[in-house]
């Protein structure tokens, strides 16, 4: 397979005093550093529009040009076996599908997960997706998270999906249930990087990359809450932190919710259903972005799934 990337990307100022090679590894993930300094060196990567070494520091307010021939070797790790993994796919045409992701699914082959994840599922579906970079998948859910992600199937849709989503053009909105009482809806902006002592967690600290959180009341049942929350950033863990960070954890995240926080005020079957939910609380459920082929703009959803609806219709019942 051979086909072109080809996009613009301005360098946020986020990204000031940093080696340009390192910007391009945060925006382009999906290659290897090696192979973004070897593209930068030839000349298929650009800085305002001149070749810069991969030493080079950046400013912020530059602008990256890709114009990159891709071979099948180009794309991500992604496993050439697929699995006969069922997925639920919400809309699909030739240039896109979108999926709605089951909890314990692991969207990308890693450490410990090379199998059994949803680009094994993906490749089944549609073999020609191994020549993509991830596969095609545009964006991540966590691996207990349910919902809605965006699946590109030519490297124009992926190249028009990217630069939505880093233009933080495209629409996500998140249904989660947190501990404690939240009184009204607000936003959440700070800085934000990985752990200072717990590699294995992001969190809020006094440098790193923005991210922004907005969230609304959706319901109120006393002990705990259910929110709206729309992404401004996608940081990975996003809202899982923020709402830490707000001492409202999301219900059943057990990397970020600490020890359990069930109140006693709540009755038996209110406990019992909240104690037994041993996963975050938290689902993908609209996703906004334009058609990379006919711009048209495309508004899915995703009904919460079977085991968080019926935690809500427990609580239904004692808040009626």
């Amino acid at each position: 397979m051979n086909d072109s990337l080809v996009t613009e990307v301005v360098i946020s100022s986020e990204y000031h005093g940093q080696r340009v090679d390192v910007v391009l590894a945060q925006l382009f993930p999906d290659f290897s550093r090696s192979q973004l300094s070897h593209w930068l060196k030839e000349g298929a990567i650009t800085l305002n529009q001149r070749t810069c070494k991969p030493k080079e520091k950046v400013l912020g307010g530059e602008i990256l040009h890709l114009n990159i021939l891709l071979t099948a070797n180009h794309a991500t790790q992604a496993p050439s076996v697929a699995e006969d993994i069922p997925i639920d796919v919400v809309y699909e045409d030739d240039h896109l599908l979108v999926i709605n992701k089951p909890s314990g699914l692991v969207v990308h082959p890693g450490a410990g997960n090379q199998q059994h994840t949803l680009v094994n599922a993906l490749l089944h579906h549609d073999a020609s997706l191994q020549h993509l970079p991830r596969a095609g998948i545009v964006h991540r859910l966590d691996k207990e998270t349910t919902g809605l992600l965006i699946v590109a199937r030519t490297i124009t849709a992926y190249t028009s999906l990217i630069r939505q989503m880093q233009a933080r053009d495209i629409q996500r909105s998140y249904i989660a249930l947190v501990h404690g009482d939240v009184i009204a809806g607000s936003t959440i902006d700070t800085c934000y990087g990985r752990h200072p002592r717990n590699r294995l967690k992001m969190s809020v600290c006094s440098h790193g990359k923005q991210a922004i959180t907005q969230f609304s009341l959706r319901k109120q049942y006393q002990y705990v809450t259910l929110l709206d929350v729309k992404l401004m950033t996608g940081r990975t863990h996003q809202i899982r932190v923020h709402m830490d960070h707000v001492n409202h954890p999301v219900v059943g995240d057990p990397l970020y919710g600490g020890r359990s926080r069930i109140p006693a005020g709540l009755s038996e079957a209110s406990r019992l259903a909240l104690k037994q939910f041993t996963r975050q609380a938290l689902h993908a459920s609209s996703l906004s972005f334009l058609h990379p082929h006919t711009q048209e703009e495309l508004n899915l959803k995703a009904p919460l799934p079977d085991d968080f609806q019926t935690l809500l219709t427990i609580l239904d019942a004692e808040f009626a």
